[in-house]
């Protein structure tokens, strides 16, 4: 890898593929039922036990306003590092991980989209298929990550 090249996580949500910087991930957990809070938005399932910390988990389809499928054995946690602060988020499945080439991130098209323009970094072509690449850093913003965190 060079750097011209980034490494990005590609996982699933709803039928769709996205994709985040590896640099964001901290590790991928199997799917464990959370713990439910009460007075969270409705897009914190709840939290866990993660070496001895508590972790938020957010349902990303939830914080985009789409379907929230059946999880399986297949469903996953993604640990993300968000400044000094790590957060859960399910996923359905997690595919690979792949090199791709900076030039080769292309800006999003000024169409309407369920997933707000703040939480998508930009457009990657991988295998004839166009994958969401997300920042997952600003799925929740500061006052959401004070309450929830």
């Amino acid at each position: 890898m060079n750097e011209n090249e980034i490494k990005v996580l590609i996982f699933n949500l709803n039928g769709e593929n996205y994709a985040t910087d590896i640099i964001e991930v901290e590790r991928i957990l199997g799917y464990e039922v959370p713990t439910v809070l009460p007075d969270t938005p409705d897009f914190v399932e709840g939290v866990i036990n993660y070496e001895g910390h508590i972790l938020p988990i957010v349902s990303l389809a939830k914080r985009f306003n789409l379907i929230q499928g059946e999880k399986g054995a297949e469903t996953k946690i993604i640990v993300v590092k968000q400044d000094m602060q790590k957060v859960g988020m399910i996923v359905d499945v997690v595919s690979e991980v792949k090199d791709i080439k900076s030039e080769d991130i292309e800006s999003p098209p000024d169409i309407a989209t369920p997933i707000s323009k703040r939480y998508i970094k930009g457009l990657i072509k991988v295998n004839q298929k166009i994958v969401i690449f997300l920042n997952l850093g600003n799925i929740l913003t500061d006052k959401e990550k004070k309450s929830i965190i």
